[in-house]
């Protein structure tokens, strides 16, 4: 594969800026609603903010990849006094937890960094938070291509495992009739 250069969009989360707002979520999902901003469901947010209300915790943590299967870490971490086990800071979509699926359709989801037309100068999450917990920075780097194939098949796939094979082969061939 070639080395292209990319431009890379990151989110640094500053968790012990963060008191829980939860306005990352509200605004994540409202952005991803169909049509934008008309319904406000956090199940269907890109970030999610994973809380331990009793030891004080609150974590932003974003959607990344998804991941057929379950990881074996358990690792327990602690940081300025507060217990964190791997998960909290997993940003996988993966088969042992339901964080970052779509509700209805059980696909995974990702964030996208609220990429739309006009693009926007900074992601919506970080545009709402008021105590600075999330910073948007861009990069550009040089990676190899990446092929968008990788992500039709994790969806495929998420279907696949929830509806059957059959059904989702009868469908794809009804639609394609419409078209």
């Amino acid at each position: 594969m070639a080395k292209i250069k990319k431009k890379i969009k990151t989110i640094k989360v500053d968790a012990d800026k963060c008191n829980g707002c939860r306005g990352c979520e509200i605004v994540c999902s409202a952005f991803h609603a169909s049509p934008k901003y008309s319904s406000n469901n956090p199940a269907r947010s890109r970030i999610q903010v994973l809380t331990n209300r009793l030891q004080d915790k609150w974590l932003p943590v974003f959607a990344g990849e998804y991941t057929p299967a379950e990881c074996m870490g358990r690792d327990v971490y602690v940081i300025d006094g507060k217990e964190y086990d791997e998960c909290d800071f997993c940003r996988a979509v993966c088969p042992s937890r339901d964080l970052f699926k779509e509700p209805d359709s059980g696909l995974p989801l990702k964030c996208d960094m609220c990429e739309s037309e006009p693009p926007l100068e900074k992601p919506k999450c970080v545009e709402v938070c008021l105590n600075e917990v999330l910073k948007y920075e861009e990069r550009e780097e040089e990676v190899e291509e990446e092929e968008e194939i990788e992500a039709v098949e994790a969806a495929l796939g998420s279907l696949i495992d929830k509806h059957g094979l059959e059904k989702i082969a009868d469908t794809i061939a009804r639609m394609s009739l419409k078209s």
